[in-house]
């Protein structure tokens, strides 16, 4: 029983993480394959613990890419084993910048409002 892995779509129709991804390939191609990698991996339940993936709060979840800039999607569960992909981000930090939490939790709330 694999999981099925979406991207947030905006009510205008504007898709942050595949530009995010779109962005990231033309930057850093070897980080983008790796990011790409585990979305698909992330298709089996196996990998929703780390080191590829954590719980990060508030039904949220991160996929998890150290290279040459610590690589995240934030994601969420939704009924019917999906993955909504609502958000991405490159630091040097390991934590989340605040700012890119809210982005995430607002985008969740949309898709949940919308969807559900």
């Amino acid at each position: 029983m694999e999981f099925s892995v979406e991207f947030y779509s905006s009510e205008k129709g504007k898709l942050p993480v595949q530009e995010f991804l779109e962005e990231l390939k033309a930057t850093d191609s070897g980080d983008f394959t790796a990011v790409l990698a585990g979305l698909t991996k992330l298709r089996n339940r196996q990998y929703h613990r780390p080191p590829l993936s954590k719980d990060i709060g508030d039904d949220l979840f991160e996929l998890r890419h150290v290279g040459k800039l610590n690589t995240r999607i934030l994601y969420f569960f939704m009924r019917g084993r999906r993955i909504v992909a609502v958000h991405g981000i490159r630091n040097k930090d390991w934590k989340i910048p605040a700012n890119d939490r809210k982005t995430a939790l607002v985008r969740m709330n949309d898709w949940k409002a919308r969807v559900c």
